[in-house]
């Protein structure tokens, strides 16, 4: 039986009797003819008695013409209807092929170097060309999110552009996530079939919500790749010492993932210029950290390259892993500038001499009885306000020591509290990295009333001892005791504590050179003076527009490289620098290359891909319109050959 799931038989009849109503007027047209007057001779006698004998025979080719006119028409009516067999529109499947976009897709060990998303590219494409009469098929690719590259359709021309768009990223798989998505698709439609297109590396199909349940899903896996052979950059961290701004130190760890012994070299390049180069022996396996504790010669970038050493003979062939994108690890140095910071106070050493510890600090130090005549005619990016209650301008942060009542900073001045200590302190917070502060002894000192929103970084029984939070988006920090009636000063934490408030003022944090992670939420300093999106451009070149959120610009990234943050350039917006910062894969699960043959979810191994007959189309359509071209070009030759005339 057949069935017409195009245009309904109930609109094919009207079109069907419009067109042959054309066709047959056209066909009366063509057979009038022109009256023409000759003599009569015994000539013409005798072919007029010829033309009537042959009178029947030509009315027959004549009718023989229009019916064959009128079966093309029909034809051509009936193929807008798409004919399809029952048996076709029963069993039609719908089919979401998830591509792995990951990171170790682009491993090179396919013939003549093609990698494996190339191949997973021509296997999705011979799928498409494949498909049945009446199957549909999206096609997603699945990186750390999901991404429909097609909507769910037949339409073989548009599956075939979403496989050529398929492109692999530098983050993790989430094979979880997008199954849960193939499911969601797939619900409540006919013979539901998941096909994953994948070296394998994917990890258990289980999230916070349990074990990815197929039900009656058909799980098809379709593997592609065969090499292992890869050496990579598991780790890279670059952090700068809090007191010596000119000198980083940097770690490194490499990671043999392969089953054979390698040679390697690790290059590191600072802005782009060599400057360091070490060979390493990595057995199967092995991870090796390499430190380098007083690395110099970079104030921008810094870069490692990680290769396989040629071997030691002449005309030696150079030679490469099978994974290339985790062969490589960046990181942006922030700027070294010198941060102007104004310390009013009636004499304090040691406030004075620990902010000597810094030389990349522009210390200026004056009475409080100076504080409005300077303000007036110097900027400055920070201000420590040593037992001095005043209300600077808007925009500059703020460090109180020993605030006084009436001041911006509300104490509770009627109670002081009576050699208290640390009793609770936020450890995690900036401004307390790399201190003790538990044993401090202190002798007095005042209680701190935070307001809403204020941070109680420590404090003790009795109340808050330091509060931090912002004021008009300003931040500020307030210590409620005098450090001089303390053992503070005879601490290391009491510089460490000064030089981490300044960096959390200025946002120039000692941990920022550790590069963003691939597969993250991205949360970077925006440009000065963005205030609500900014221009993202990836190391390709590709641009996007992306929020910005409490002076941060907010982005998923899936690419290793430096990036770029650019402000709009909008009229009246004050003018702000791009920001660059670096991105890495580091990742020693995506580097394990080496491919999987089976791919089991809910206890069910995913079958091979059946079904499929590349080459064959089974929409009768397409014969239909073959059968009318072959027979017009028939019809076409007879006519005028005078045979059907």
């Amino acid at each position: 039986m057949m069935h017409l799931v195009g245009i309904p038989l109930a609109q094919l009849l009207p079109i069907f009797g419009v067109a042959a109503a054309a066709v047959v007027g056209l066909y009366i047209l063509k057979l009038r003819r022109r009256p023409v007057a000759v003599p009569f001779e015994r000539l013409w006698e005798r072919i007029l008695r010829d033309k009537e004998a042959t009178s029947l025979f030509s009315r027959l080719k004549r009718l023989l013409s229009l019916l064959l006119q009128l079966a093309i028409l029909a034809a051509l009516v009936f193929a807008l209807g798409d004919p399809r067999t029952a048996v076709e529109v029963v069993k039609g499947r719908t089919l979401v092929v998830l591509v792995d976009t990951s990171a170790s897709m682009k491993a090179r060990d396919g013939d003549g170097g093609r990698s494996r998303l190339e191949l997973a590219r021509d296997e999705v494409k011979k799928l498409v060309k494949g498909l049945g009469a009446s199957d549909r098929m999206l096609i997603a690719s699945m990186d750390a999110v999901v991404t429909p590259m097609s909507p769910l359709t037949s339409d073989t021309g548009v599956l075939d552009d979403a496989a050529g768009r398929l492109d692999a990223s530098d983050c993790r798989a989430d094979f979880t996530r997008g199954l849960r998505y193939a499911l969601d698709t797939l619900r409540s439609t006919r013979e539901p079939e998941v096909v994953v297109v994948s070296d394998g590396g994917l990890g258990e199909a289980k999230d916070g919500l349990g074990s990815v349940k197929l039900g009656d899903v058909k799980l098809s896996y379709l593997p592609v790749g065969k090499g292992k052979r890869n050496v990579a950059i598991t780790q890279f961290a670059v952090r700068r010492y809090p007191l010596d701004k000119a000198r980083y130190e940097v770690m490194i760890e490499v990671q043999n993932l392969g089953d054979r012994e390698e040679d390697v070299e690790l290059s590191l390049f600072g802005d782009d210029v060599l400057v360091d180069l070490t060979k390493l022996h990595l057995k199967a396996g092995e991870r090796l950290p390499r430190f380098y504790p007083s690395l110099g010669g970079a104030s921008r970038t810094l870069e490692a390259r990680l290769g396989l050493a040629p071997a030691p003979v002449p005309n030696a062939k150079t030679e490469s892993d099978d994974l290339p994108a985790d062969d490589r690890a960046y990181a942006v140095l922030p700027e070294r500038r010198r941060t102007k910071v104004l310390a009013v106070t009636a004499g304090n050493t040691y406030l004075e001499a620990a902010l000597l510890l810094d030389e990349y600090l522009d210390v200026t130090t004056i009475a409080p009885s100076q504080l409005q005549a300077t303000m007036g005619v110097q900027k400055f990016d920070v201000a420590i306000l040593d037992g001095v209650s005043a209300s600077l301008r808007p925009g500059l942060p703020t460090l109180y020591l020993d605030p006084r009542d009436g001041g911006p900073i509300k104490v509770d001045a009627k109670k002081p509290m009576v050699e208290p200590t640390f009793d609770k302190l936020e450890r995690k917070h900036p401004i307390l990295r790399w201190t003790a502060l538990e044993n401090v002894g202190i002798a007095s000192g005042v209680k701190l009333l935070p307001a809403e929103g204020d941070k109680v970084v420590g404090g003790s029984e009795e109340g808050a001892l330091l509060v931090a939070g912002a004021r008009q988006g300003t931040k500020f920090v307030a210590l409620g005791f005098d450090v001089r009636q303390s053992d503070l000063p005879l601490r290391i934490a009491w510089p460490v504590f000064l030089l981490n408030t300044i960096n959390w003022f200025v946002e120039e944090d000692t941990e920022y050179l550790s590069s963003f992670k691939t597969g993250d939420v991205w949360h970077v300093p925006a440009p000065l003076g963005a205030t609500n999106e900014v221009t993202l451009v990836e190391p390709g070149g590709k641009e996007h527009r992306v929020p910005v959120q409490d002076g941060r610009a907010v982005y998923f990234g899936t690419k290793a490289g430096f990036h770029r943050l650019k402000k709009p350039n909008r009229p009246g917006d004050p003018p702000g620098n791009d920001v660059v910062f670096a991105a890495n894969l580091v990742d020693p699960v995506e580097s394990a290359i080496a491919p999987k043959t089976d791919l089991i979810v809910d206890g069910k191994k995913g079958g091979e891909v059946a079904g499929f007959k590349v080459g064959v189309r089974r929409e009768l359509w397409i014969y239909i319109l073959l059968a009318v071209a072959m027979i017009s070009a028939i019809e076409w030759a007879t006519y005028h050959r005078r045979v059907t005339v």
